[in-house]
């Protein structure tokens, strides 16, 4: 445990010299939250709705701290690692690339609730924003979008021969669904043809279900959207650990 401690903290220190995962994973979602809550405020978004502007916003900037961890910070390092063959020395030690795999997979998602946690508590003191759901709703709600996030960078980075095709598919994917889940820009804006198109990326379903379970509805009545985050966090790993298979690691 000493030993997979000191490379946990290694990972830490690592993921904050590097500017572009901690910018988008705190400092980007936060920019978001502090521009568009100047803008709209937490005031209704149409006569009406139940939740503030911001109280639909901060769930949906939630996710894009998923995406940034899930599908940027965690694949690029697992790349970078196994084209630098860091792992295949790690496998001349006692610890083996098993423990520093695992301690890239624990500092990511500690990054992301970190993320998470920090929205949260600005929206909660400058826009007095709610979370109306319950606490077991929003943690599994949680769990499953990050699952997914984290299944699909994995999957990316088994199916690129290098770092840079496992770069090139995660900033294609990540900015695809970035603009046109809601994430950003509000769903409704959008027109039918995009709306079309959106449903097929696993984003749009985790912003929805985020929203949602944060505005105080059930789980079961998101039946759709954990069909679907579901489906794809088992089908992606599992493809992803097939492919990983027939990879030389060495």
């Amino acid at each position: 445990m000493k030993r997979f401690a000191i490379i946990c903290k290694m990972e830490t220190i690592l993921f904050l010299r590097d500017f572009f995962s901690i910018f988008f994973t705190l400092g980007f979602p936060v920019s978001m939250l502090l521009m568009f809550g100047s803008i709209y405020g937490n005031e209704p978004m149409y006569p009406g709705a139940g939740m503030g502007a911001m109280e639909a916003c901060v769930p949906a900037y939630a996710v894009i701290v998923m995406g940034v961890t899930g599908l940027m910070a965690f694949p690029l390092t697992l790349a970078g690692y196994k084209e630098k063959k860091i792992y295949k020395r790690f496998d001349a030690t006692p610890a083996g690339k098993g423990q520093i795999i695992l301690a890239q997979v624990l500092v990511n998602v500690a990054m992301t609730f970190a993320g998470i946690v920090l929205l949260l508590l600005l929206g909660k003191i400058l826009y007095h924003t709610r979370i109306q759901g319950s606490a077991v709703s929003v943690c599994m709600s949680l769990v499953i979008c990050i699952s997914t996030m984290f299944s699909m960078g994995f999957l990316f980075t088994a199916i690129g021969r290098d770092a840079k095709i496992t770069n090139l598919l995660c900033y294609l994917f990540y900015f695809v669904m970035l603009f046109l889940s809601g994430a950003t820009i509000p769903d409704m804006l959008f027109p039918e043809s995009v709306k079309r198109v959106s449903r097929f990326l696993p984003m749009t379903h985790a912003v929805d279900l985020m929203q949602g379970v944060f505005a105080g509805e059930a789980l079961s009545l998101h039946g759709t959207e954990l069909l679907v985050l579901g489906g794809v966090t088992i089908l992606f790993t599992v493809m992803g650990a097939v492919l990983y298979r027939k990879k030389d690691w060495a």
